[in-house]
């Protein structure tokens, strides 16, 4: 350093606070790892500058220190002989490096490690510049060198230094045979150019925010080939923090990276179990809601596309479809299965490659397809060619828009339910790149066999509603008959709920007299046993109303019949018996809701009837209530199915009923559309059963009534008046048999009860001849003997008429007969 020019200011020392081994003077954030001292001598040992490190390291200030000699200063007199000739040395040669032991302000010795730089100074004087640091703080650093190092260099774990702009700067060898490339070769170079084949963007990334933010990153994963192993995908784990020295001065990125691969493939194994018990829960809380066999196939469909299958299907043999018991697939017959069901995630282009919904296949017995169904296994075909898709398909035509739509892995599972097979489910990959595996396979029969299960229960439902609903249609009225001054409507609607056959049933019963009994009920529960339950009460109703029993009767009757068929068997039943010579309706209720009245000018009314209880219960009395309707009025008998909505109130539902019904100008056909269309908008979750009687004017020519007063005559006046109206209406060929029938029930009225009070002809489906009197006791058949001079006038009446019976009025009894009209008459 001969040569160097010095400044006469220099030699002043340094201005307080200065430290001229920075620039401008000012200390730097932190402190150093290893303090520097420096110090100027004179060549006659005064000090000409101080450093603040010499301060620190010794104690003396710069003050104190500035302007003393050095060897008075930092050693003992015993060694200064040595000093002083040590200094000489130094003065005269070129500089000098060495430990030597300094004496610190407070007495205590402090070796220090020397370098000295003789200098020119101001007119050629020579001056010395020496620096000094503590031995101790720089065998702490260089043993703490020595750990980095050997933790670096020795580590097990991949660690590598990069600089700002993210390029190795240093790499250990563990790293480097990680990589399986040299160290040398990543040096200088992005790992972008080192490893091409991992996630080098998504790494650099993660660096650059690490070099912004200051935030370290661990468990970063990255992942991909690399060099050293190019067939395999392997996956690492790397930390990254930033390296800055202590003025915050940032360097690059340091990384720690290990290899996980094996952790990696374990979490994604555990991944793909966890999304295959994901896929299988939510499946079992989606297949199955339903017994419909269409819907729990879609339901699967649902399930599978898009998380496992590009696309599915489903089909079914045909007897499974019409509920039919399954039978073993033959070996050598042609099968026919139907899509029930084909879902895809996308515009696969696989329509002409399968059948659409409804649509049938017939299948050859060599077709893999159908043994696989023969076998009831799996038919995995992880890679699908040309050649395997031909043997899958039902026909050569499908096979080119199969391959031209990317069909790559084919599974296909036998939809199988107590050992028989149902039919089959097919699943296909396209854009999905990964071909069924052995996982999958496992997965997909999961499915399956919880889809079979509900298929089958399906199928199993379907055969006995289908029954249920033979039997029921059965029993219902298949032609309701025509009646004399009343027009009658009628509708039943099944319940638009798949899983639900009701109990409902109305009858329409032609009385004598041209009478006419209305019967709506309704048999609590569903199925076949509800089904079943409702023929034998109609039957018993329909019996017991031809026996001429008034409506409350009727009722209590059929209570009985419903106690004695089994415990829990209840229905709710209302029975209505409409007089058209009298326009009343008498009608009692058990349990049933009321009817509703519609007055001529459209006026429309609840009846109020006491409700009763169900039938079934035992033990209450029914009772009946008389109303009128005159001519042009109509009355509407129904079941809950068609008021009652679920959250909705049922006295809002009738309400609704009798507001549709009112107002004039309707058909009574178009009268029940009406009332369809206003209260049965979303189908209705029971059946509906609904009866409309209007009242009609009565035909003069139909009816003859002949009031009976007078004592012993009155039989030969009925017998004239009987004569006289059947010759009128044409139908003379009956006078004689009619006139006998009238004679022996007047006479029988005279002698048997208080008194005749009237003789009525009334002509419908028959000719009815009916004796009113005040008697309460009706007429018995009784044995005679032959010397017997009286009791054989019933027994003439029920060998002369066709039937014959009596009925209790409110003032008395009625004795009717009939007689068949001859053939052409009405």
């Amino acid at each position: 350093m001969h040569g160097h020019e010095w400044d006469a200011t220099d030699a002043a020392g340094p201005a307080p606070g200065d430290d001229p081994a920075r620039p401008g003077g000012e200390r730097p954030e932190g402190h150093r790892l290893v303090p520097l001292a420096t110090a100027l001598l004179q060549d006659d040992g005064l000090i000409l500058h101080w450093s603040e490190d010499a301060e620190a390291l010794l104690g003396y200030p710069a003050e104190e220190a500035v302007g003393s000699h050095a060897a008075q200063l930092l050693t003992d007199e015993s060694d200064r002989t040595e000093v002083l000739g040590l200094f000489q040395r130094i003065m005269g040669g070129p500089g000098w490096s060495g430990v030597f032991p300094v004496r610190h302000r407070d007495g205590h010795q402090v070796d220090l490690e020397f370098r000295t730089y003789p200098i020119a100074g101001p007119a050629g004087t020579l001056l010395l510049l020496a620096t000094a640091s503590d031995t101790r703080a720089l065998h702490a650093v260089e043993a703490d060198l020595a750990v980095l190092d050997g933790v670096f260099d020795r580590s097990p774990i991949g660690m590598a230094v990069y600089d700002t702009g993210l390029r190795y700067v240093r790499i250990n060898e563990s790293l480097a045979l990680m990589n399986g490339v040299p160290v040398a070769a990543h040096l200088g170079r992005r790992i972008s150019a080192v490893l091409p084949g991992i996630n080098s963007s998504e790494i650099e990334q993660i660096m650059r925010q690490v070099l912004k933010t200051g935030r370290p990153v661990v468990d970063a994963r990255s992942h991909g080939r690399v060099p050293g192993d190019p067939t395999r995908d392997r996956a690492w784990s790397a930390s990254y923090f930033r390296l800055e020295d202590s003025t915050g001065r940032i360097f690059g990125v340091c990384s720690s990276i290990i290899d996980v691969t094996e952790r990696f493939q374990a979490e994604a194994r555990a991944a793909k179990a966890q999304e295959r018990l994901a896929t299988i829960a939510e499946a079992t809380a989606r297949i199955g809601t339903t017994l419909d066999l269409q819907r729990t196939a879609e339901e699967l469909i649902e399930a599978v596309v898009p998380k496992f299958a590009d696309f599915a299907t489903v089909d079914l043999l045909e007897p499974v479809l019409r509920g039919a018991e399954p039978t073993a697939v033959p070996s050598d017959k042609t099968i026919t299965l139907r899509a029930v069901a084909v879902g895809e995630s996308y515009e696969t282009g696989l329509a002409s490659a399968v059948d659409i919904v409804g649509e049938t296949s017939e299948y050859s017995p060599d077709r893999s397809y159908v043994q696989c169904l023969r076998s009831g296994k799996p038919l995995l075909r992880a890679h699908v060619d040309e050649e395997a898709l031909r043997g899958l398909v039902a026909s050569e035509d499908r096979v080119a828009p199969g391959m031209a739509a990317g069909i790559h892995s084919y599974l296909m599972v036998p939809i199988t339910a107590r050992g028989m097979v149902l039919g089959g489910s097919e699943f296909i990959r396209m854009r999905n790149p990964e071909p069924f595996t052995a996982a999958d396979v496992a997965l997909a029969e999961e499915l399956v066999a919880r889809t079979a299960l509900a298929l089958d229960n399906a199928r199993l439902y379907r055969r006995e509603r289908e029954t249920a609903l033979t039997l029921q249609r059965s029993l219902l009225p298949q032609e309701v008959h025509r009646t004399l001054g009343l027009e009658i409507a009628y509708r039943y609607l099944p319940s638009s709920v798949v899983s639900e056959v009701g109990g409902d049933w109305f009858d329409v019963v032609p009385l004598s007299c041209g009478r006419v009994a209305l019967v709506v009920g309704d048999v609590m529960g569903h199925g076949i046993r509800a089904a079943a339950t409702m023929g034998q009460l109609r039957t018993v109703a329909r019996t017991l109303a031809t026996l001429d029993m008034p409506p409350e009767q009727v009722l209590t009757r059929l209570d009985e019949t419903a106690s004695g068929i089994g415990e829990g068997q209840f229905a709710t039943c209302i029975c209505a018996v409409y007089d058209p010579l009298e326009h009343t309706v008498q009608v009692a209720s058990a349990g049933h809701l009321p009817p509703v009245r519609v007055a001529p000018d459209g006026t429309a009314s609840v009846v109020d009837v006491p409700p009763g209880v169900p039938l079934g219960v035992g033990g209450v009395a029914f009772e009946s209530i008389e109303f009128t309707i005159p001519e042009g009025g109509m009355v509407a008998l129904y079941t809950d199915g068609l008021v009652e909505r679920r959250g909705q109130d049922l006295d809002a539902g009738i309400d609704r009923l009798a507001r549709t019904l009112a107002g004039p100008g309707r058909t009574l056909e178009e009268s029940c559309d009406a009332v369809l269309g206003a209260l049965v908008t979303d189908g209705t979750e029971d059946d509906i059963a609904m009866i409309m009687a209007r009242v009609l004017p009565l035909p003069a020519d139909r009816i003859a009534t002949l009031p009976l007063s007078g004592g012993g005559r009155l039989p030969g006046t009925a017998r004239r008046f009987t004569r006289a109206t059947l010759d009128a209406w044409g139908l003379a060929a009956l006078t004689d048999y009619a006139e006998l029938l009238v004679s022996e029930l007047v006479t029988n009225a005279l002698l048997h009860a208080d008194a005749p009070r009237r003789l009525r002809l009334f002509r419908d489906r028959v000719l009815t001849v009916e004796v009113a009197d005040a008697g309460g006791q009706a007429p018995q058949l009784r044995p005679f003997a032959e010397q017997d001079e009286g009791g054989r006038g019933m027994f003439l009446v029920s060998e002369l008429a066709q039937r014959w019976g009596s009925r209790l009025t409110r003032d008395g009894k009625v004795v009717w007969a009939e007689l068949e009209l001859p053939f052409g008459a009405s």
